[in-house]
């Protein structure tokens, strides 16, 4: 059985075991958390949503918090003395998903 969540505008196709990274989520390393915007649920009897599931949730354990590798992000205008590079790490939650609820 698989779901597709929506997280921090973002939609996530996820199964129960699997370990993802999303954006930076609230809460302490080894809480859980419950994703209540279930958009589809699939398998053998699969139910998608208007626009979401009614009743269903996923939960989550969280692993870990970190920051990826840093981008660096490079502006400049040719012959006119202007050049500019800043950088940006983005921070993550490692999630690994617990169970999908349908609740009937």
């Amino acid at each position: 059985m698989y779901a597709v969540i929506k997280t921090a505008g973002k939609q996530y196709k996820v199964s129960e075991g699997q370990v993802l990274r999303l954006p930076t989520l609230q809460g302490e390393v080894g809480s859980s958390v419950e994703f209540g915007e279930v958009l589809h649920l699939g398998g053998d009897n699969p139910v998608l949503g208007e626009p979401t599931v009614a009743n269903a949730s996923v939960s989550a354990k969280i692993m870990r918090h970190g920051r990826d590798r840093k981008i660096l992000v490079y502006k400049f205008r040719r012959r006119k003395g202007y050049e500019k590079m800043r950088g940006h790490r983005q921070g993550f939650t490692e999630v690994r998903i617990e169970s999908i609820s349908q609740g009937k």
